[in-house]
Formats: structure tokens, C-alpha cells, sequence
């Protein structure tokens, strides 16, 4: 495969120079970091890089992490952080302390969650605003809605919960192998529901390409159990044709060829950073610790980051700004706060981030054009 077709599961199994590891030295500064950010006692969304200052290993260690998932493989697994030595407390402060360093933090959910537990707490998947963090469920493979996805391990699942990752560049390049009639369907509309974690602002539905124009750089989002609950629950969506079908019944088929699908495993202390515009994610079911103190657990940060790439211009619709470093994604939910929001402006602006206010409707792709 050449670089611009992505990477193969046997590709990512024989060269690890995805995975980092923090050293000694980067380590001891974080501990440092978490020291500062304890006795500065400040409320999260009114910290900034000054309440979590980092030695030069440790930002070092973030940021060649970061580029690792604007590069090739579009992901990076860094490992090490002391977690069995930090308080859960401690490990969300230290979390969102790294995204400050990273990028700008974006709501996930109907609540406006900042950081996502990712735990069993007793939730259903496939149902009407059902979400897959919250389950012990096998998920299906798709893409979150923000530039980087980053997951901090804090414990391990008894048995299963491996986390499976397929290169979107080699998934659409197989793809156009079998199927090139079906390449020009992909980058048409596909209308997906938010599960209600949409701005009250918002409806309840938006629409996007799979996958990204042919004069972009290379762009490509699913999430089919959310397209089939917006043809499921909303009866003004346009139902999909029977091409369309055939393109997500093969997507499917190839996100479990066993020569794309890549799985790797969760250790406590891991940081999993994933580029969400060219890998795709998913994960197996798992089974609990019978302790509560020993079940699986891990820690969601959704960013807008300053190296992210452009995206194609009626992508913009959705995400906010389609420009490359803009602050972008996320999902807005019901409880979003001025607080968060003065944060957001404070924070573009530390890390020179362009932003644009937030507007309730889709824009068209020529209005973003003339943004």
C-alpha cells in the first residue's frame, strides 16, 4: 500500500512507531503539572495552560503525539502515565490539563459533557438517543464528531473491550477497488440524527458526505447506526436509495475485513489520540470486574486542534468551520454554559485558533464560501 491508500492491519502489527511512551522525565512533570493545578484549586473550564504548566518533556511527549495522528497512521497510543498512583480526581485533572496543551475541548453529549466517562452504567445502544460510552456493548465503527478523539485508560475491562481501528484512506481505497460506480455516492448526503445531544437551537437531524470531495484533502465520517436512526425516527428525512444501501452494506463488510481491522488493547495509563477524519474506531463487548473499584473505566476528551487539516467546504455545515486549526465539532447538548463558552473564546485565542460564533441552523456550502 502507498502512503496515500492508508495503512493495513499487518502494517500497524510490524511497525509500532505509532505507539510513544512517556520517559522518567516526562512523567515527573506531569505529577508536577497536577501539583500546580491542585493548589490553583480552579473549576475546570476556568484553567488555563498557566494552571497546568508542563516541563519541556512532557509538552514535548503531547505534541509529538498529537502530530503522530496528522500524519500516516492518524493515530498514536502514549503510554505511561502513573494512573494507578493518581486519585480519579486526580487523573481528570491531569487529563484536562493535557487537552489544554493540546487543543480546544468540545461538548459530547445532551448533558454538554466535557469529559466522558467511559464506563458500563447500565445503558442501550441501539435505541432511540442511545450512546455506546455508556454500555458494555459491542459499538459499531464510526467516526466522533470533533478532530481528535483522545481516551485515558484508567482500568481494564475483565475480559474484552479491545479497541479496533481502521485506516479510512485503505478502507475507501479497497472500496473504489470493488466498487468505483459507488465512489461518487459517498460523497453525497447522508442524513444522520444526533441522538439528541443537538442544541435546542438545532433539529434533530443533520446531513453530511461520507466521505469528502475529490479537490479536498482527504476526509471520510460514519456512523450507520446513527443514519438508520434518522431514517428510523424522523419521517422528512429522505429515505436512502438503493445505492446508498449498497454503500454502507459494503463499508460494513470491509470494516471487518481482517486485512484492514486493526485491534489493539487498552492498558492501564494509556492515552489512545485517534484523527477522526482517517481512521475510524470501534470496540469489542467486554465483561466487568464484580468490584466497582476494579471496573473497566476510561476518560473521554473530544478536541479542536491547531495542526488539524482543512476540510471540504460543505463539511463546514456541521462541523462549524470547515478551515484547518479552526475550533470546530463537537456536540453542543442542552446544558451548554457561559462559562464553557467564555472558555472557549479564552482558549482559541491561546492556542491562535480561529473561531466562528455558533449558528443554530446548517449553513449552506456557499454561504460558508463567503465566511
Amino acid at each position: 500500500m502507498t502512503a496515500d491508500e492508508g495503512w493495513r492491519a499487518h502494517e500497524a502489527a510490524a511497525d509500532t512507531s505509532w505507539i510513544h511512551r512517556l520517559s522518567p522525565e516526562a512523567i515527573a512533570g506531569f505529577d508536577l503539572a497536577l501539583d500546580h493545578a491542585k493548589k490553583a484549586g480552579k473549576d475546570l473550564v476556568q484553567m488555563s495552560q498557566d494552571d497546568f504548566p508542563l516541563p519541556k518533556a512532557s509538552a514535548e511527549a503531547l505534541q509529538a503525539a498529537l502530530r503522530a495522528t496528522q500524519g500516516h497512521w492518524g493515530m498514536c497510543q502514549l503510554k505511561g502515565f502513573p494512573v494507578d498512583r493518581w486519585t480519579e480526581s486526580d487523573c481528570r485533572l491531569v487529563y484536562w490539563g493535557i487537552g489544554l496543551h493540546l487543543g480546544v475541548a468540545r461538548t459530547q453529549n445532551r448533558a454538554s459533557d466535557i469529559l466522558n466517562d467511559v464506563r458500563d452504567a447500565g445503558g442501550t445502544y441501539k435505541v432511540t438517543n442511545g450512546r455506546g460510552y455508556n454500555t458494555n456493548a459491542q459499538l459499531d465503527f464510526h467516526c466522533d464528531s470533533c478532530d481528535v478523539v483522545a481516551l485515558l485508560c484508567r482500568r481494564t475491562a475483565k475480559e474484552g473491550g479491545a479497541s479496533k481501528i481502521v485506516s479510512s484512506k485503505a478502507l475507501v481505497a479497497e472500496f473504489a477497488r470493488r466498487r468505483p460506480d459507488l465512489v461518487e455516492t459517498l460523497r453525497g448526503d447522508f442524513h444522520y440524527s444526533y441522538q439528541g445531544a443537538q442544541d435546542p437551537a438545532q433539529p434533530p437531524y443533520y446531513s453530511i458526505p461520507l466521505l469528502g470531495s475529490a479537490d479536498a484533502p482527504f476526509a471520510f465520517r460514519i456512523n450507520r447506526k446513527n443514519v438508520s436512526a434518522a431514517q428510523r425516527d424522523f419521517a422528512d428525512v429522505p429515505r436512502l436509495s438503493a445505492r446508498q444501501q449498497e454503500a454502507l452494506d459494503l463499508i460494513d463488510e470491509l470494516l471487518e475485513d481482517p486485512a484492514l481491522l486493526f485491534s489493539m488493547w487498552f492498558e492501564k495509563g494509556d492515552l489512545q489520540l485517534l484523527n477522526n477524519y482517517t481512521v475510524v474506531h470501534s470496540r469489542t463487548s467486554f465483561v466487568d470486574h464484580e468490584q466497582p473499584d476494579q471496573k473497566r473505566h476510561l476518560v473521554r476528551l473530544w478536541l479542536a486542534v491547531p495542526c488539524s487539516q482543512e476540510l471540504p467546504l460543505d463539511w463546514g455545515r456541521y462541523y462549524g468551520d470547515h478551515r484547518a486549526g479552526s475550533v470546530r465539532g463537537g456536540l453542543r447538548g442542552s446544558a451548554r454554559t457561559k462559562a464553557f463558552d467564555d472558555f472557549e473564546i479564552r482558549q482559541a485565542e491561546r492556542m491562535k485558533m480561529p473561531r466562528k460564533p455558533f449558528a443554530a441552523r446548517q449553513a449552506t456550502a456557499a454561504e460558508h464560501e463567503v465566511a
